[in-house]
């Protein structure tokens, strides 16, 4: 339950602006609270339409228009969606048709310095451009923030609206019943305060410096399963173009069948000449390699809400356990067994969903660092090494490759919500190099999400030196 601040009260005044409306919603959002505490700072402050630059006057989202999607990346564009950009690995998003959309709405194109606000469904979600994202498309549920940056810098802007001060005001803006919506005029008045220059090029910098380190993130994620599939002699797994001979699976005959399994999918014969070239190698089963580890899903227990900040802990879903930044639900670790957290290094499989193209189900993640102080639901695959000289950083190089995405997924079973196979997972053959390659690309990860962590601490700090300076001059004031 929500209850105002006693440090900072619902007055009469706010009462009179929302025409005496007395329900809760509106006053225990944190938008009045931001409006007032903005309104009263003794700084000069811009609208947010005056900061940028660019078309639609820099603060736009798009049309509606019709998806094409396509397989082959020689005609198509990345396409990014409001839950898309949400996503710290930005290896598969899905492709759209060039021709039907960066053709006919090239202004759709995402440039870097821009801050993305999702705008329909859940509003007041954000992310920052990078560099490397630059050639990616976004759909018109994403509303684009341009900066001006002869008038602001762009890290800075991006800081204010992800911070408290700006997210309550952007998502108060809200309307609609069931799916919600804002419009880029419904936030062009936003106040942003202007602080001195040095402190506001500080914040820029910070959020640069992690733009940069996610970039590397993902440059090294990419890179450690590269090396992997070239050292083990296996580059055309790296480039899979798995759409490209779909037909084989329409029609095929499989002899030698026992109670393993009966279902065709898991003779998928484009899997299987992946498999058959995994075990031409030099290999070890993945059933071997986490044997006195685990290859399993989490406990099953029951979830007992708690406030963030009292000795809660968040869970993390299948989904969110792909972003940048989770958003999961806070739960008391007193009253759930031990098994919800992870251990360093473990990988996370979603094993519970559905086969659509864009879903997670099938897709690894990689838990180390900061991401240990968070609990996974028992949803996930827990792959766990239980062989000390294959680490568990070498193995998530090998799982989040697209090769590996193709043939868990060949490996469901069940009903509406599949499942993958107990059996055929364990039997999946894993290259073995030599311990110096071993490590070298294990070390690759580790490198890679020290800096994914770096760039969290990175944009926390601006956060802070913004919180500092407005909170400095509201004092003051």
């Amino acid at each position: 339950m929500k209850i105002a601040s006693k440090e900072n009260p619902v007055r009469l005044s706010w009462l009179r602006e929302q025409g005496l409306r007395m329900d809760a919603a509106p006053y225990l959002s944190g938008a009045f609270e931001a409006r007032m505490l903005l309104e009263r700072l003794p700084v000069h402050k811009d609208r947010l339409g005056e900061l940028t630059a660019g078309h639609g006057g820099g603060i736009f989202n798009g049309p509606k228009f019709s998806r094409v999607y396509v397989t082959d990346p020689a005609h198509a564009v990345p396409f990014l969606g409001s839950t898309d950009m949400m996503e710290a690995d930005l290896t598969h998003l899905p492709l759209l048709s060039r021709a039907k959309v960066a053709e006919k709405l090239p202004y759709l194109e995402i440039q870097p310095g821009m801050t993305l606000i999702s705008c329909s469904g859940t509003i007041g979600r954000m992310s920052y451009v990078r560099e490397d994202m630059a050639g990616i498309w976004s759909s018109q549920h994403v509303m684009k923030v341009q900066p001006n940056p002869e008038r602001i810098p762009p890290g800075y802007l991006n800081t204010f609206l992800r911070s408290r001060f700006g997210v309550p005001i952007v998502a108060s803006q809200a309307y609609g019943a069931i799916i919600q919506h804002i419009e880029p005029h419904h936030i062009s008045g936003l106040p942003v305060p202007r602080f001195d220059p040095a402190v506001e090029q500080e914040i820029h910098d910070l959020v640069e410096e992690a733009a940069t380190l996610r970039t590397e993130f993902q440059t090294g994620s990419v890179g450690a399963t590269e090396d992997l599939f070239k050292t083990a002699g296996l580059e055309d797994l790296i480039d899979l173009r798995w759409h490209d001979d779909r037909a084989d699976d329409l029609d095929f005959v499989q002899r030698g069948l026992t109670s393993t399994t009966l279902r065709a999918l898991n003779f998928q014969p484009r899997a299987e000449r992946i498999l058959k070239q995994l075990r031409d190698v030099d290999h070890v089963t993945l059933g071997e390699i986490c044997r006195g580890g685990q290859l399993g899903s989490g406990v099953r227990f029951k979830r007992i809400d708690a406030e963030s900040g009292h000795g809660a802990v968040c869970l993390i879903g299948q989904r969110q356990g792909f972003w940048i930044r989770p958003e999961g639900r806070w739960i008391s670790p007193s009253q759930a067994p031990p098994g919800i957290f992870a251990k360093d290094e473990t990988v996370m499989i979603p094993s519970q969903g559905t086969l659509g193209e864009n879903e997670v189900f099938c897709r690894a993640m990689f838990v180390t660092g900061s991401w240990l102080e968070y609990v996974y639901t028992q949803h996930f695959l827990r792959v766990v090494t239980g062989t000390p000289d294959i680490p568990g950083a070498y193995l998530f190089a090998f799982l989040r490759s697209e090769a590996m995405f193709r043939v868990l997924r060949s490996m469901s079973t069940g009903g509406k919500q599949q499942d993958i196979h107990e059996v055929l997972r364990a039997q999946i053959p894993v290259p073995v190099l030599t311990a110096p390659d071993r490590e070298r690309i294990a070390e690759t990860i580790r490198t890679a999400y020290r800096k994914r962590d770096e760039a969290d601490r990175k944009e926390d700090r601006a956060l802070e030196l913004l919180e500092r300076a407005v909170l400095k001059h509201s004092a003051a004031g």
